[in-house]
């Protein structure tokens, strides 16, 4: 059987999903590793899961919490370019560090995270197969469908396109920095230079969480891509919950990285207190005692840090989430609306898909008053389309597979591609154990 690597951004939701995949493919005989900066550890759940750090010497303990507090809440243009900065030295180690690691665990193929090119250029740059993973809105290109981390709403006409257009050329010039170290390791490895994240998507196979009903209309459906609809399930439903009366329960959760965003969770409590109806919030550590206290003064009825998310779902009546992607689909497996308050990364994306479906509304985050948020949720509970829509949209993200789905994109890669062949045991292997440039035929198409 296969080793196979899993290289991706080194955030909890990220990890999440791609550990519920490797979780499969372990069961099915494979050897499963994760390759990142030390800190990264902390994000394995799964036992039957290896895990390797690299970079120490530029990515010490300790250095990750300084990245993940930058991206949560990365500021102005200024602070966004910082973030790229960030992003750009953590791909610049990888692609540094994983050639000579590869070889010396015995790594065979690759699961790439489409956020995370150095597991692609690695792969193509060494002669392994690899299977692009999007955890979060795809990036395969459409002149449909706007970039993810825009929250723009679907627009096929011509000055749709041509708006989305303007938002790639902003966008190249934000990752300008990142798509400098693509440029230096793809050059290092005899590969074509090509700009972009999405340029190093796999040829082998592709794998989406989502369903193709939850995403855009695509003019052009990116071949080989599989949705799969939600790779982490998510704890059982049957939980043991707190007792509660028969008013309609909002859940609120921003996720790990947002969960300190006590002014906005405090609005959501006011905005529920207002209605008269039950809050539970679900900070993920980001809030302290006192901070907890005070939102249950304003009208919580339970703060905790984090909770059995499906059960909590299977009674609620409406979700104020961040728009993480994998809080929305199982919101939608559990056919809960939602009133998105989108923040960073993707999240605009995820909000604009869930506004365009039907199944929530969005808001902004930072402005949006008691009363706009109190109107949105008294929509959402009294309209019963909202939830209709999100019942259908979550019985198609429950057929669609899940993580065995996702297994078996991935194991029929493996079939179609050659044994990789270690770089020791290869001649014309450079330095860097890439090999030589016409090694490359067959292997990048």
């Amino acid at each position: 059987m296969s080793h196979i690597a899993v290289i991706a951004p080194p955030f909890f939701s990220h990890y999440q999903a791609l550990q519920a995949l490797g979780g499969v493919l372990a069961a099915r005989g494979h050897r499963v590793t994760f390759f990142h900066q030390p800190d990264a550890a902390a994000l394995m759940r799964d036992e039957a899961l290896g895990f390797v750090p690299v970079g120490s010497q530029t990515h010490p303990v300790g250095h990750l919490q300084h990245v993940l507090c930058r991206a949560a809440r990365p500021g102005g243009p200024w602070g966004v370019r910082r973030v790229v900065r960030d992003v750009a030295a953590s791909t610049d180690m990888l692609c540094s560090t994983l050639p000579a690691t590869f070889d010396a665990h015995g790594i065979t193929a690759v699961l790439a995270d489409q956020m995370e090119a150095a597991g692609a250029i690695v792969a193509a740059g060494t002669g392994r197969p690899w299977v692009s993973v999007a955890c979060a809105v795809p990036i395969n290109p459409d002149p449909d469908v706007p970039p993810p981390y825009l929250g723009w709403g679907y627009d096929d006409s011509a000055w749709g396109r041509h708006r989305n257009r303007g938002g790639v050329r902003v966008a190249r010039w934000i990752m300008a920095p990142h798509d400098a170290v693509l440029a230096k390791h793809a050059r290092a490895f005899g590969l074509p230079v090509r700009r972009g994240l999405e340029a190093w998507l796999s040829p082998h196979g592709q794998i989406s969480q989502g369903t193709a009903s939850f995403d855009f209309p695509r003019a052009q459906p990116p071949a080989g891509l599989r949705y799969v609809g939600c790779l982490h399930g998510g704890p059982t439903a049957h939980a043991d919950l707190p007792a509660r009366d028969a008013r309609p329960l909002v859940f609120a959760s921003f996720g790990t990285m947002q969960g300190g965003r006590f002014d906005t969770f405090r609005r959501v409590a006011r905005a529920c207190r207002s209605l008269g109806v039950q809050l539970w919030v679900a900070h993920c550590g980001g809030l302290d005692g006192a901070q907890a206290a005070a939102l249950r003064a304003e009208g919580a009825d339970w703060v905790t840090d984090f909770v059995p998310q499906a059960a909590v779902l299977a009674q609620a009546h409406a979700v104020v989430t961040h728009a993480g992607l994998n809080t929305v689909l199982e919101s939608l497996c559990a056919g809960v609306p939602l009133l998105t308050l989108p923040m960073a990364f993707d999240q605009p994306g995820v909000a604009a898909r869930v506004a365009y479906r039907g199944a929530g509304l969005r808001a902004d985050p930072q402005w949006s008053s008691i009363g706009a948020l109190r109107g949105a949720l008294e929509r959402l509970l009294t309209d019963p389309a909202f939830a209709e829509r999100a019942a259908l949209l979550g019985a198609d993200v429950r057929a669609a597979g899940g993580a065995t789905a996702a297994a078996d994109v991935v194991e029929a890669a493996l079939r179609r591609h050659p044994r990789h062949v270690p770089a020791s045991a290869r001649p014309e292997a450079s330095r860097m154990g890439a090999p030589a440039q016409g090694a490359m035929e067959g292997v990048y198409l």
